[in-house]
C-alpha cells in the first residue's frame, strides 16, 4: 500500500519544493525604481504634479524614473496611490492618495464635473499646461515631460510645470 501513496507523496513534495522557489523569487524580485519626490532631471523620467486643491495637501512634485507606458503607470511610479471607481476601474481615477476621502466621494461610478481628478500634460518645464484628450490608462508620456492631476472643477494645476 506504501507504494500505492509513493508517487503522491513525491508529486506533493514537488509541489510544495516549487512553491517554495516561487515565494523566495517574489521576495527577492526588484521592485520597481523607486521614486523621487522632485522634479525628474532631464530625460531621467516623468516628472508628476498633483494639485490637491481644496482638498489640502497643497501641490506635490514627484518623479517617476524611467519611461513609464501609461500616465496611470507615471502616476504610481511617482509613488502616489490611486483608487479608481466601482464601475470604471482605474481607467477613471476618483482618489489620489486618499483624497478625496470616502465619506466625500464613494467613487462608484465618476464624480461630478466640478469636483474630479482633470489630467494634464506639459512637454517639459515651464511649459504649458495642456488638457489631455486621453485617459491616464491610454496616453503614454515621454521621458522628460511633465504630468499634472488637479482636483476640481477642471482647472490646470497651480503651478507652472517644473
Amino acid at each position: 500500500m506504501s507504494q500505492v501513496y509513493e508517487p503522491v507523496r513525491r508529486w506533493l513534495a514537488s509541489i510544495v519544493a516549487v512553491a517554495v522557489v516561487a515565494v523566495g523569487l517574489i521576495a527577492v524580485e526588484p521592485s520597481p525604481r523607486a521614486a523621487q519626490a522632485a522634479a525628474c532631471t532631464g530625460t531621467s523620467g516623468v516628472t508628476v504634479v498633483v494639485d490637491y486643491g481644496a482638498l489640502g495637501g497643497g501641490v506635490q512634485v514627484a518623479c517617476a524614473l524611467g519611461d513609464p507606458a501609461t500616465g496611470l503607470a507615471a502616476l504610481q511610479g511617482a509613488g502616489f496611490t490611486v483608487t479608481g471607481t466601482q464601475r470604471w476601474g482605474l481607467a477613471f481615477i476618483c482618489r489620489i492618495n486618499g483624497k478625496p476621502t470616502a465619506a466625500t466621494e464613494p467613487c462608484i461610478n465618476t464624480p461630478p464635473a466640478s469636483a474630479y481628478w482633470s489630467y494634464w500634460h506639459a512637454s517639459g518645464s515651464g511649459a504649458a499646461w495642456t488638457y489631455s484628450t486621453l485617459g491616464a490608462t491610454s496616453y503614454n508620456p515621454a521621458p522628460g515631460t511633465v504630468e499634472g492631476w488637479s482636483f476640481g472643477a477642471g482647472a490646470a494645476p497651480s503651478i507652472t510645470a517644473p
